[in-house]
């Protein structure tokens, strides 16, 4: 088998096998990941942190040994908590966003394979349980961006690819998607009995889970819709102030202990 790591700040991950195809998700900078196929110029990669599956571009593939990326797995991550910030060696500087795996970081210098990256930016630690303010704080960080399907980054974003980053910094691996994410957590039965933090799942008229959000307190909602923003929440839904009308139907509300 072949192995690589994301060294772009994101690479897109498509559904098919061409630069017209979906974006079904992304590749952040410092995310390992297996190939398991090959069309031509064209691979398919499964991520080592969620399983997630889709096809990059060979030309922005890196490849990694097969026992750094058994070390990646097994390892907890810092993550880059700034919008924006460089890694670094003497004869390139790449952007890392919000959100970057900082892999084996010790402080000064993330590792991949055997050469070293200098970063001076400010990172998660893997190794504390943070609390409630700080899940709340990297959220807002979020605030104004984008929208975009399949997005990971914070110059575009979907609904599940924003909670599973914001949950992924604080140190707690959700799946890509809404509807993988709702098996997370215990139920919580009345909207009123929501606490900052849970997660709130809204259902298409067909009753499949479509969208996620993360609430706050006095019965608001951050969550990507056009942008990341900040809405009211109550039993039908999340309700939109600036275009006065219902976005999304409530389903149900998790929550998931970090």
């Amino acid at each position: 088998m072949e192995y690589g790591i994301g060294m772009l700040s994101v690479v897109p991950m498509r559904a098919h096998t061409s630069d017209k195809a979906e974006i079904v998700t992304q590749l952040v900078f410092g995310e390992c990941y297996e190939i398991v196929g090959q069309d031509a110029n064209w691979l398919q990669i499964e991520l080592a942190a969620d399983g997630y599956t889709g096809w990059i571009d060979f030309k922005q593939h890196t490849p990694v040994s097969e026992t750094y990326f058994r070390e990646w797995k097994e390892a907890r991550h810092p993550r880059g908590t700034e919008l924006l910030r460089f890694v670094e060696t003497p004869e390139q500087r790449i952007p890392v966003g919000l959100g970057s795996y900082l892999p084996f970081f010790d402080g000064e210098a993330i590792r991949v394979n055997d050469e070293r990256y200098s970063y001076s930016g400010q990172a998660s630690d893997p190794n504390v349980k943070p609390g409630l303010p700080y899940l709340l704080e990297i959220a807002k960080l979020y605030l104004k961006a984008p929208y975009l399907w399949g997005g990971k980054s914070v110059f575009g974003i979907d609904c599940s690819g924003f909670t599973q980053q914001v949950f992924g910094i604080c140190g707690y691996q959700l799946p890509r998607d809404a509807y993988q994410q709702v098996e997370h957590g215990q139920e919580v039965h009345f909207v009123t009995q929501a606490q900052p933090g849970d997660l709130a799942y809204f259902s298409n008229e067909e009753g499949r889970i479509i969208h996620v959000g993360i609430v706050l307190e006095d019965q608001k909602i951050i969550h990507a819709h056009g942008e990341i923003r900040i809405d009211t929440l109550d039993h039908n839904g999340i309700y939109n102030a600036t275009r006065k009308y219902y976005s999304h139907n409530l389903r149900i509300i998790k929550r998931v202990e970090l």
